[in-house]
């Protein structure tokens, strides 16, 4: 008898997504689907607006991550008054970075500590009531104390510089509107008041212990589960082929590190990549023009990154992504859950980019703005916590925005994550007769990996019920499981 399997949301991702997997009669997997149940109408509703309140009014698309749409917007209104990157002030450049990386410090720590621990600490198949935060705070309570720190310091560096956590203001096209004072940088560097960034660095550096014992102890599970080719993106530094997740031009290879885009500037995107749509989800399907929808898509974010880049600018990173690169022996890594080991060195990277910019007295200077000659558009490109994002605006003669496009980082790997649900299904669920929750789990496993931010907007985490539906090949309910 054929069935339809349906997760219905996806737990412990930002947004809210869903799960379909048929089977035919003799639970064989046919097809298996990860979709987006929510609509998102930004591009349009912001049309109308004067180019000035883009940077503000976009970072509602998320509350995870608004300040990574905060800075693409401006670095995209940037170039409507006349500026590319480093074309701003150093304190201006500087101060914006220093948000940047506060900002993916903090998102990554959220996501290590808060949504995928659970599942290393405790194992796939461990008790539903115990894969959560709170076990993790009462079994591991020095860790998790650490992943509350941690991501407190960078939002409060988010909060020195923008105003607030959550929706502050920092940019203002051509620069940035507010210096940082001598006592704000000194909060975060005496260690008085809070632990310093130089307890970041070191707590870093422990969670990457952490994930290499693990690692060592789970060798095989890493390099196989949700295992699949694909190509990867990111940007790189445009002098040295480095990690660069702020500025830098754009990278594509494929799965054996054969580059498919070869270092392009921003401005250059719109011309080798088409979106496609499918009818079962509302997230769009970008792939690079030349390679087609097929063999053009792309995976974004840590594990791409570590892959296109050439090497790391901070020290520790650099040493700890040597034994990154060990672990596939210098080989394009195409298994997802590496995406927690990298994610891990850029958590180690952003703390050594905080103390670096933190200790450069550019930022309390008070040039803090420039401005160029008036463009009718503007393209802004930086690395979210998740991956590449991009910000495109046009505007007319009264200032006034005509179009939007906005290519979010969940939406390079959507792709990606449905290879990923279609592993596990393949692997895991495929001809057993019986549905057990850590095969369910599984799905999410792979999904988590990837830290979607399923709708860029603000839900509740790790709180929302998980049922699952089996029909009939005539439509027919045979069995819902519940979790909550």
């Amino acid at each position: 008898m054929s069935q339809k399997i349906v997760i219905d949301p996806v737990t412990r991702v930002e947004g809210h997504g869903k799960v379909t997997i048929h089977l035919d009669d003799n639970n064989k997997v046919k097809e298996s689907f990860f979709h987006i149940v929510e609509f998102r109408g930004f591009e349009k509703f912001i049309q109308g607006h004067p180019y000035w309140e883009a940077p503000v009014m976009v970072q509602r698309l998320c509350g995870i991550c608004p300040v990574s749409h905060h800075l693409a917007a401006a670095k995209a209104i940037d170039q409507i008054v006349g500026l590319e990157p480093e074309d701003l002030s150093l304190p201006a450049q500087k101060i914006r970075k220093l948000l940047h990386y506060g900002q993916i410090f903090q998102s990554h720590a959220l996501h290590f500590f808060y949504l995928a621990s659970p599942d290393l600490l405790f194992g796939v198949d461990a008790k539903p009531n115990r894969r959560n935060v709170v076990s993790v705070a009462m079994e591991y309570p020095e860790l998790a104390k650490k992943g509350i720190l941690m991501r407190k310091f960078g939002q409060e560096i988010i909060e020195m510089i923008a105003g607030k956590r959550i929706h502050g203001i920092s940019t203002t096209p051509g620069g940035v509107h507010k210096k940082i004072s001598a006592q704000e940088r000194d909060y975060f560097l005496s260690g008085k008041e809070i632990p310093s960034v130089d307890a970041m660095i070191e707590w870093s550096k422990e969670i990457l212990e952490f994930i290499k014992v693990y690692y060592s102890k789970n060798q095989e599970w890493f390099h196989q589960f949700a295992t699949f080719p694909s190509g990867h993106l990111g940007l790189v530094h445009k002098e040295t082929g480095h990690l660069d997740l702020y500025d830098g031009y754009l990278r594509a290879i494929d799965e054996n590190g054969k580059i498919t885009l070869n270092d392009i500037p921003s401005d250059d995107y719109q011309n080798y990549f088409y979106e496609g749509v499918e009818k079962w989800s509302y997230l769009k399907f970008p792939y690079l023009k030349h390679l087609g929808k097929e063999n053009g898509w792309n995976r974004v974010g840590p594990l791409a990154r570590l892959n296109v880049c050439e090497g790391i600018d901070t020290p520790y990173a650099a040493f700890e992504r040597l034994s990154y690169l060990n672990a596939t022996r210098g080989k394009t890594n195409n298994s997802s859950m590496f995406s927690h080991w990298a994610r891990l060195i850029e958590l180690l990277h952003c703390a050594e980019m905080m103390k670096d910019l933190l200790e450069d007295d550019d930022i309390l200077s008070n040039d803090l703005t420039r401005r160029g000659e008036r463009r009718s558009e503007g393209i802004g490109i930086i690395e979210a916590p998740r991956g590449t994002l991009i910000h495109h605006y046009q505007v007319d003669e009264k200032d006034r925005i005509t179009r939007c496009n906005l290519i979010v980082s969940t939406t390079h790997n959507n792709e990606a994550m449905n290879q990923a649900v279609k592993w596990v299904a393949n692997n895991v669920i495929d001809s057993k007769q019986k549905i057990t929750e850590d095969m369910l789990n599984q799905v999410e496993v792979a999904i988590r990996a990837y830290d979607p931010c399923l709708s860029c907007a603000t839900h509740a985490m790790g709180k929302m019920p998980l049922e699952i539906s089996i029909y009939d090949h005539l439509g027919n309910l045979t069995d819902v499981k519940r979790k909550n």
